[in-house]
């Protein structure tokens, strides 16, 4: 059965941001999101931000707290963000969790009507915040994200099942609380972590009518 499609009606360039805990659900959210949504969406990950690590010891680049705001090239994403905004094309970062650097060759974006962001802190900084016109927190229980982010970092970034329960309990779950979970204050609405196929055509359905 074909898919329909959300018909987008508004004009103006719409930003919405996916912000959560690691493990929350954000990055595959943005994806069915932008399944719905079709041809009008595009989908930017703030994971492709992160600083560069080549410049550091291989042996030494996996001791860095990536779960901490500051490992995020801020300065490059506002960039890219405002581009895309001004319905110009943005280069953005290729960024490698095996290796903890950054490609040589960059991804070119197209400017779409809805830009999607998934991300940890998007909503901690001011103006970064205020470029976003929908704001979306995903709350999700603390062993269900670790059960996912296991899964994730495993099958696809090569590390092993104890690397990965060893961080998620001496960073990422201080960091969680640190600096992820307020957001949920800013956002404009708070979904639950266990999100069906309905709750992502009705999200779906409010983005495109630029309701939060």
């Amino acid at each position: 059965m074909e898919r329909k499609k959300t018909n987008l009606k508004r004009s103006a360039t719409q930003l919405v941001a996916i912000v959560g805990g690691s493990g929350a659900g954000k990055t595959y959210l943005a994806n069915q999101l932008k399944k719905e949504l079709g041809k009008d969406a595009l989908v930017l990950s703030l994971d492709n931000f992160y600083f560069d690590r080549s410049h550091i010891p291989a042996s030494r680049r996996g001791q860095c707290n990536f779960d901490d705001p500051r490992a995020i090239d801020w300065q490059c994403l506002e960039r890219a963000l405002k581009q895309l905004m001004n319905r110009k094309p943005a280069q953005v970062p290729c960024y490698d969790f095996a290796t903890h650097c950054r490609h040589s060759h960059r991804i070119v974006l197209k400017p779409k009507p809805i830009i999607i962001v998934d991300g940890l802190w998007l909503l901690r900084r001011p103006t970064l915040r205020r470029l976003f016109n929908c704001k979306i927190f995903i709350e999700c229980h603390t062993h269900l994200r670790l059960q996912r982010r296991m899964r994730r970092d495993v099958e696809e970034r090569g590390r092993t099942e104890d690397s990965v329960c060893e961080q998620f309990i001496e960073t990422v779950a201080p960091m969680h609380k640190r600096f992820v979970q307020s957001q949920e204050r800013w956002a404009d609405m708070v979904i639950d972590g266990t999100f069906g196929e309905s709750d992502v055509k009705a999200l779906a359905k409010k983005i495109a009518n630029g309701q939060q």
